[in-house]
């Protein structure tokens, strides 16, 4: 629904309120004249920029994760989360997470220390709830499963969205087409199929945990489409089951064929399943829709906003646009996971497997800077797939 359904299914109490921030002068008493004064004030481009204006960097981040959602509708404790989820640093008057802040006179270890949210500019999540409340951003449902369920205006989650945009994209350099670009476009899907077939006609041994042994990584890698170095050592953990052993690609392209159910590793060989040999003789190649999706769901846990992100991506990646510019505009949207800072979740995380899965081209400007561009499968791919908040893949 629009704001003017929404408002209509108001009481009186809430039409107050809203008339109140926006400085509305009518009857108070009549809901008519309340609902008409909001609907020509909120109309306004002037008031409504002037109310984005004013949101701190947290609120923004919370409003991201709503407009990119393809529902309208929201528990409670799903906003809760969500607003907890827009906080990078620890919020004063809470408890401190175990194992996080050190001991009195002691040099902490272990995670990095990130930077922490100002305390002037806290309030619980509620709070910040209530506040979009009044702002006429956010309704409760009107009746029956719906009534405990906080909804956003249709019309408004466009306008959010517009009006971001057009801030993001006046911080950013745009540039014509570079003399070169890589296009990995179709190749992660070519290279399941090489994979498969790799596993299908070879011995590929397996270590006592499952993993193949780094002989066989070696050979994949000179077999599939796009060449990776081998992880050497460190931190590896939270983007997906072989992570740790295999370089992303790769892990991306065999976790893929894992929960597909095409990999048996019950024996000491890795061997394809019934459903794994039926796969590699089909002639069928797999969808860039099916692979982003799957990524995302991958991803999810270490980066809960995801979707938001590829989601500008999507809009302010529509021509040419430097990386670096781009960078500067989304990583205070990017949370820090453990060693992973921000700038290495935009470029490795992020850019990198986006276009791996075919949905951006990167290329060089005659400058020397990066830039890069979404593709038309990437956009078509990116505007027809919605993950929802529980939606992720377990990796354990």
């Amino acid at each position: 629904m629009n704001l003017a359904e929404m408002l209509g299914y108001a009481d009186i109490q809430q039409l107050s309120r809203i008339a109140d921030v926006y400085r509305c002068e009518c009857n108070g008493h009549s809901k008519h004249e309340l609902i008409q004064s909001i609907l020509a004030t909120v109309g306004r481009n002037d008031v409504f920029e002037e109310q984005i204006g004013r949101l701190r960097l947290e609120d923004m981040r919370f409003l991201s994760t709503i407009i990119f959602e393809s529902r309208n509708s929201f528990s409670l404790e799903e906003l809760v989360a969500k607003v907890q989820q827009s906080r990078f640093g620890i919020e004063p008057d809470q408890p401190e997470p175990a194992g996080e802040m050190p001991a009195k006179g002691r040099k902490k270890r272990g995670k990095p220390e990130r930077k922490q949210e100002p305390a002037a500019a806290w309030q619980s999540p509620r709070e910040t709830i209530l506040r979009f409340k009044h702002q006429g951003w956010l309704f409760n449902g009107h009746s029956g499963v719906h009534r405990y369920l906080f909804q956003v205006p249709e019309d408004l989650k466009m306008r959010f969205k517009e009006s971001m945009r057009r801030k993001f994209a006046e911080r950013l350099v745009y540039t014509g087409e570079p003399p070169a670009y890589r296009d990995e476009q179709h190749l992660l899907a070519d290279d399941i199929r090489r994979f498969l077939h790799y596993v299908h006609h070879y011995d590929v041994p397996l270590t006592s945990d499952g993993s193949m042994y780094k002989r066989s990584v070696q050979q994949l890698t000179e077999l599939l489409g796009v060449r990776e170095e081998l992880p050497k050592g460190g931190w590896r953990f939270g983007y997906g089951r072989k992570f740790k052993e295999y370089p992303s690609r790769m892990s991306l392209l065999y976790d893929y064929c894992y929960f597909a159910k095409w990999l048996d590793e019950s024996g000491p060989v890795l061997a394809l399943t019934p459903a794994g040999l039926e796969r590699l003789q089909s002639a069928e190649r797999e969808e860039t829709a099916k692979l982003y999706r799957f990524w995302i769901r991958l991803y999810k846990g270490a980066i809960p906003n995801l979707q938001a992100l590829v989601g500008w991506i999507d809009s302010l990646a529509d021509r040419w646009v430097t990386a670096e510019s781009l960078k500067q505009v989304l990583t205070p949207f990017i949370k820090p996971f453990y060693y992973d800072s921000e700038e290495a979740i935009f470029e490795q995380r992020i850019v990198a497997m986006m276009l791996h899965l075919g949905l951006l081209r990167v290329g060089e400007s005659e400058e020397g800077e990066v830039v890069l561009r979404m593709t038309a499968g990437g956009r078509s791919a990116v505007a027809g797939v919605r993950v929802e908040d529980g939606d992720r893949i377990a990796l354990s």
